[in-house]
């Protein structure tokens, strides 16, 4: 196949949010799965402070052969802007961002917005779908209108909350104690905009709530507050645009108290189950609610959906199911990440999925350009 007739991939990684590494470690298993017959790459990188580069290195490495590449791309390089980039793929047939950005400035619509000025057809869900998928708060709105369940949640501003970034004594945080009064203790204190369970914490009294509000607006000014569920972790992988398909349901065994960050990317303490072990019908209840979440998020392309199943209450009483705990449009990538192993069990290798996403972006691409052309 010669070079005109390749498909160009734009690989964008790194970026400006607290999952930079996370990306980087994700970039690395992608270019190495990207067949070099089939597809040009260039790797664009984006340092912790913004700017964009073209990462030379990664793809000097990808040159010498797939193998030669490192298990974590550094975000370095030539600086580089969108035009630039564009420019070099001037010669392809068709041209597909995969942006594998996690978290703020990459999955919340920021860099969609951008590829979709520049009619540029790129892997994953849109502005909108990016947006509200990426806001937790806004997710829980959008599916409690649709009557999806999911945990009891309280949203509140970093105005709602004066004094919890100075002196964080009760005295001065009643709408922290108001929602402690409302959900219970334990709960669960988040940023509204992140992801990779950063800035997480689990908070067993009202002190705690306030510490763990204070560290959330560290990262976002909104602070989600959910009651605490007992049960198991559930998730399901969506691969699709207008007709959506789901993997075979998977279950997370923490190794911690609850599933974090260090769990997810630093120990090896979590067990995946994959099946999960669910009756038939369970699986095929989550299985259905995953597709109902990614359609009501207007997500297209990829998305994880998690999961909580509550079998029985805290206090004995019979338990309320499958409760949505929240979708992820650009969820962990590499190889051993739960989206690409949930597919690999459901008879999609790591390599196909990544070829299905590139086709599915070009797809969606064609389709939303006669609605463009419409306004010109």
């Amino acid at each position: 196949m010669n070079s005109r007739s390749r498909t160009h991939v734009i690989v964008i990684f790194g970026g400006e949010s607290a999952e930079h590494d996370v990306s980087c470690v994700t970039a690395a298993h992608v270019l190495r799965a990207l067949d070099p017959e089939r597809y040009k790459v260039t790797t664009v990188a984006i340092s912790r402070s913004g700017e964009w580069m073209l990462a030379e290195g990664a793809m000097a490495a990808l040159a010498r052969g797939r193998d030669t590449l490192p298990e974590r791309l550094e975000a370095a390089g030539r600086a580089s802007s969108l035009g630039e980039v564009m420019a070099s793929a001037a010669g392809a047939t068709r041209t597909v961002v995969l942006p594998l950005l996690h978290g703020p400035m990459g999955e919340d619509g920021t860099v969609q917005g951008m590829l979709d000025l520049a009619h540029v057809a790129y892997v994953g869900a849109g502005v909108l779908g990016s947006a509200v998928s990426m806001d937790k708060a806004t997710t829980k709105r959008v599916l409690a209108a649709e009557g999806i369940p999911q945990p009891t949640f309280v949203a509140l501003r970093a105005d709602d909350i004066a004094g919890v970034t100075a002196s964080g004594s009760a005295g001065h945080n009643s709408a922290i104690a108001d929602v402690v009064t409302q959900l219970g203790l334990p709960l669960f204190v988040k940023p509204a905009n992140m992801g990779s369970s950063v800035g997480v914490a689990k908070a067993k009294s009202l002190d705690e709530a306030i510490a763990a509000a204070r560290a959330a607006l560290a990262y976002d000014e909104w602070v989600l507050f959910e009651e605490a569920v007992t049960g198991r972790e559930i998730e399901v992988a969506v691969l699709g645009n207008r007709e959506p398909r789901a993997s075979v349901a998977g279950e997370i065994i923490p190794g911690r108290e609850f599933y974090d960050y260090e769990d997810k990317y630093i120990g090896d303490g979590a067990t995946l189950l994959i099946p999960a072990p669910l009756s038939d019908a369970e699986s095929a209840a989550v299985r259905n609610m995953a597709l109902q979440v990614f359609r009501a998020v207007r997500a297209e392309g990829m998305a994880r959906v998690d999961f909580f199943y509550e079998a029985t209450r805290a206090d004995g009483g019979t338990g309320r199911g499958f409760l949505c705990n929240e979708i992820n449009t650009i969820p962990g990538f590499t190889p051993i990440s739960m989206y690409p192993k949930l597919w690999q069990a459901s008879g999609v290798a790591y390599a196909e999925l990544i070829d299905e996403l590139i086709e599915l972006a070009l797809e969606r691409h064609e389709r939303r350009a006669k609605f463009r052309n419409t306004h010109r």
